[in-house]
């Protein structure tokens, strides 16, 4: 009776009332609650959503609702078939769930909800249902959302790709990052000219020209479909991105100078530095400061590399771009003379794309930059689950 009573507060059907409630025993524990149509109510066509007389009635159904205590519970409802002058016999149209799905909506909503926290294989898990339903959820929810998103006011977008699967498999994804909106506008499979430009024909021509900013990275498909489709935005290159040149670079050097201490037979000390050098100062634990420390001391191309790379973050604490294009010159010029061709490679990208990388300047403060690493972190999660 209790349940029957908290339904009717937060789950109420006009048209139906709930009926039995009963336990079942096997072949599993299960609540069944039995729907039942109100008296002289006639049934609505699934089609045209008409209300029409009925035409028979079907075997009973069950639909999967929210599970209560760890006991799945189910909707159970013999559904009409009607007879529909324009659509003919048809099943009819029930508030609870949509189509031929056995989830009930506030079911599919619970399980979409809890995707977003946790891997799709945990959620089916820990509340006794599929994969396949869950799947299912998300689905829904996603075609919800694209059916009632606004397109309009997007003055602000940031693209990037993301590997996927094994391979060399990418998926672009296309993300507003508007101070105050920012969220996932589009996502297209492979990083191509083509796929990049299926966004914008989505977005519209008048839309498009209405986009100030576009925050990418250095990967020439996606720089031409920009000057191409919004010439009339500010390109930013991504700060993620032109770090990462470092990183991989200092990776590069690493290794390779590792491999050369030990085939000289000298001493090994850039094992187990790999994140001593990649990680930020501030980043560091105790014995990688301590490790970094001891390196410091020596001579050594991953040293000097790891050096030029920290010299260059005094980059992005620059106000003025004059002054900041002017120090981006003197550092390429010192990396050029360093003979060291990982942080030489770099320097080139870096003078190649130094006036993209200077219109960072001109769009802090304009647009939340910071929202373009929160938004990659949080779509590389729900990609790898």
């Amino acid at each position: 009776m209790l349940i029957k009573t908290i339904l009717n507060r937060i789950q109420k059907f006009k048209s139906f009332v709930y009926d039995q409630v009963r336990v079942e025993e096997k072949p599993f524990l299960a609540i069944l609650i039995h729907v039942a149509p109100r008296a002289n109510a006639r049934p609505v066509c699934s089609r045209c959503r008409r209300q029409c007389p009925g035409y028979d009635t079907l075997t009973p159904r069950r639909f999967e609702f929210v599970p209560l205590w760890g006991i799945p519970v189910f909707f159970v409802y013999a559904m009409r078939r009607v007879h529909c002058p324009a659509c003919g016999v048809v099943v009819e149209a029930v508030p609870w769930a949509q189509g031929k799905s056995h989830l009930t909506r506030t079911y599919a909503w619970f399980l979409a909800k809890w995707a977003k926290r946790l891997a799709w294989k945990d959620v089916a898990g820990a509340f006794m249902t599929t994969w396949d339903n869950v799947f299912r959820s998300v689905k829904m929810a996603v075609a919800w959302g694209l059916a009632h998103r606004s397109l309009e006011g997007i003055t602000a977008i940031g693209v990037d790709e993301v590997a996927w699967k094994k391979g060399h498999n990418y998926l672009t994804l296309v993300y507003q990052i508007d101070t105050g909106a920012k969220r996932l506008l589009w996502v297209g499979k492979d990083r191509t000219e083509a796929t990049f430009t299926k966004f914008f024909d989505m977005l519209g021509e008048a839309r498009s020209q209405l986009i100030d900013f576009v925050c990418s990275d250095m990967w020439k498909p996606y720089l031409k479909v920009i000057a191409k489709k919004a010439g009339q935005a500010l390109n930013i290159l991504d700060r993620f991105h032109v770090m990462a040149l470092f990183s991989k670079a200092l990776d590069e050097v690493r290794a390779k100078e590792a491999r050369d201490l030990k085939e000289k037979g000298l001493e090994p000390v850039l094992k187990h530095s790999r994140w001593v050098f990649l990680k930020r100062p501030e980043n560091l634990t105790e014995t990688q400061e301590t490790k970094l420390a001891d390196l410091l001391r020596y001579n050594l191309k991953s040293v000097r590399s790891y050096l030029l790379k920290e010299e260059f973050q005094r980059f992005w604490e620059y106000r003025s771009p004059y002054w900041a294009l002017r120090f981006l010159s003197k550092w390429c010029t010192k990396a050029m003379r360093s003979k060291i061709e990982p942080m030489k490679k770099v320097a080139r990208t870096i003078r190649a794309h130094k006036d993209l990388i200077g219109n960072w300047f001109k769009a802090r403060g304009v647009i939340s930059l910071g929202a373009v690493a929160l938004q990659r972190k949080l779509i590389y999660a729900k990609v790898i689950d």
